[in-house]
């Protein structure tokens, strides 16, 4: 549960801007539409797969280039 503390005479405005800074840093919305949609552990293990497979391929490419440009 989130709560914020307003001061007196703080403006409402200023109040939803905690409140949206808060939800942001609690991360609950980013958990919310990870479970919006069911994905079968299958095509789970096949995005995880093809993230890994590509954030390695940009690395390789990275340490190529540098290796060539020294």
């Amino acid at each position: 549960m989130i709560k914020i503390n307003i001061n007196e005479g703080e403006s409402i405005d200023k109040a939803f801007k905690k409140f949206k800074r808060k939800v942001e840093q609690s991360s609950i919305l980013k958990e919310i539409k990870k479970r919006e949609f069911y994905l079968k552990p299958s095509i789970k293990n096949k995005l995880k797969r093809r993230a890994t497979s590509s954030r390695l391929r940009k690395r390789e490419k990275k340490l190529t280039k540098n290796f060539f440009f020294k």
